[in-house]
């Protein structure tokens, strides 16, 4: 009986050394990119202006946002795409001998021009400024479809934490088994900020030849970064 017993303690205890080892857990994130072209763009373009009447100052910046609207429609954007992002008006004061006097009002708009066609960008910017813009905010680039990137990156990412693991296996002298859980980081895309922008009329020149310059505007729309994360729990044995 004593005989039988030590066997069974035995037995109990290469169990549950086994189910131990086979309870080995690997847990890894992973990540993966897929670049894409963009297809829209947002310009944010406006006009900045002084006056010592406030009344005068927000005159000048209407007529002038006015004037940019109708450039832009007259070069073929659609007036829904061209929307008020920003409006302020603040007073400007001078200090003499300790004192505060209002010198001036400053009033500004920014519009937000929503554009698909990729080419177009660089000439619209130039029809601002030539119907008297003086602000150039910036350009976001965005891409209307992006779920294809989406899966494929969400792929990569699969592949990255899986190859970590194997890795983190074969120095720890162990064996992938199975996956015990998959959990989605999340995706999400942003501009790589990679674009070029040279606005002869809005003073910028980055990197542009003088004989390329003197042709007005030139936008290179950036690529698109579409991103995916992972956190994955491998069984090990």
């Amino acid at each position: 009986m004593k005989r039988i017993f030590a066997c069974l303690v035995a037995l109990m205890m290469v169990l549950m050394a086994a189910g131990a080892f086979a309870e080995t857990k690997i847990a890894v994130n992973g990540s993966g990119e897929v670049r894409i072209s963009a297809d829209t763009a947002v310009i944010s373009l406006g006009i900045n202006a002084r006056d010592k009447d406030v009344l005068n100052a927000q005159q000048k910046v209407n007529e002038c946002i006015a004037a940019i609207r109708g450039a832009l429609i007259e070069k073929g954007v659609k007036e829904e795409n061209i929307n008020t992002d920003y409006m302020n008006i603040y007073p400007i004061y001078d200090y003499q001998n300790d004192q505060e006097q209002l010198s001036a009002y400053n009033a500004s708009t920014t519009l937000a021009i929503r554009v698909t066609d990729m080419e177009s960008v660089g000439s619209l910017i130039d029809a601002a400024f030539a119907a008297g813009a003086n602000t150039l905010n910036g350009i976001s680039f965005s891409a209307s479809d992006t779920e294809e990137a989406k899966a494929e990156a969400m792929k990569k990412a699969v592949q990255d934490a899986r190859k970590k693991a194997e890795i983190l296996a074969e120095a720890s002298g162990l064996k992938l088994a199975s996956i015990e859980q998959i959990t989605e980081g999340g995706t999400f895309s942003y501009d790589n900020n990679i674009g070029n922008i040279y606005s002869k009329a809005a003073g910028f020149d980055i990197g542009m030849e003088t004989e390329e310059a003197e042709a007005g505007t030139v936008v290179q729309a950036a690529k698109l970064v579409v991103s995916a994360a992972v956190s994955i729990t491998f069984n090990a044995e």
